[in-house]
């Protein structure tokens, strides 16, 4: 499977890329980075840092939108810390960014290869797919799948009674992507608030004895403070890994096909994933929109895949 990663490190955003880079199934053929969990800067960086500690310099690295495509940028560095790396101490990347926008390499990169071969993997807000979509209409019916960490049904809000983060940071990108016509998954907070690293777990990681076991560990270790705080729950979230996970086993998640819109006007409701999960309107079904997954087969998955680096 040929994957673009578009992305906003972020933990979580790390510990996905590690999954794909560990995994032969799948062909990273560029990172691309948004504004999102931190700055443009740091996100491009720190997709940068999490190749470096994969020993993958070879992965393109792309700086896309700095900003949404009409609100003003919303952080989490009090979920993520100041780097949006807090936890581990790793080095500065020594691999470059590559000069070409990611919008612009998003759209070439779809033309380029025939067309159902590319899947995107958005982690953060999706301002560039969505800017990529305005930008070359023609890409929509050529993306294999858009499989999206993103929104929620039933868990409803993480960053406001009723939005999800990357979906609340661009609506308006949001809307327009699940407009698109492209085939998309959906992995929402009602998936990913099942996906706990609890301590048995992060000791799993840790006990890998490698550089990334460790990482992984001590980035966990740190963003779970903020999620124990906030939900009383045993671990913290491990949100955009499973996007990774269900493009390489989606037989550890279930779901079914419904309407998903778009709140883009309300100031109670602004960035809502309007999921029409009992099929209670007319509205044509336009994601798979996951609902479970098999928590301790994901995490059986990670711990393998990152058990492969040395």
């Amino acid at each position: 499977m040929k994957v673009i990663i578009d992305t906003d490190p972020g933990q979580d955003d790390a510990v996905a890329i590690l999954l794909a880079l560990a995994s032969p199934e799948i062909e990273v053929l560029g990172i691309t980075a948004v504004a999102g969990n931190v700055p443009l800067a740091l996100t491009a960086k720190n997709a940068r840092i999490v190749c470096e500690l994969a020993e993958r310099p070879d992965i393109k690295v792309f700086a896309g939108c700095d900003r949404p495509l009409i609100q003003p940028l919303v952080t989490a560095e009090h979920v993520h810390g100041k780097t949006g790396l807090d936890g581990p101490t790793l080095p500065e990347p020594t691999m470059a960014l590559q000069d070409a926008h990611a919008v612009d390499w998003i759209v070439d990169t779809l033309r380029v290869h025939d067309p159902g071969t590319v899947t995107l993997c958005p982690l953060g807000p999706l301002t560039n797919i969505a800017m990529a979509l305005n930008k070359a209409p023609d890409i929509a019916s050529r993306i294999a799948r858009i499989v999206l960490m993103g929104g929620a049904y039933f868990e409803v809000g993480n960053i406001t009674p009723s939005a999800e983060f990357n979906i609340y940071v661009d609506p308006e990108a949001a809307d327009i992507v699940f407009k698109s016509g492209a085939p998309i998954t959906v992995l929402p907070l009602d998936v990913t608030h099942k996906a706990l690293v609890t301590q048995a777990r992060n000791d799993a990681f840790r006990g890998l004895g490698t550089r990334v076991g460790t990482a992984v560990a001590e980035m966990t270790d740190f963003f779970e403070r903020f999620d124990k705080e906030k939900y009383g729950s045993l671990g913290a979230p491990l949100h955009d890994p499973t996007v990774i996970a269900w493009c390489l086993r989606p037989d550890l998640f279930s779901g079914r096909e419904i309407n998903v819109a778009i709140e883009t006007r309300s100031d109670l409701t602004r960035g809502m994933t309007v999921a029409d999960w009992w099929g209670v309107t007319d509205r044509p079904p336009n994601a798979h929109f996951i609902g479970d997954l098999d928590a301790q087969g994901f995490f059986d998955l990670l711990t393998e895949r990152l058990g492969r680096y040395a």
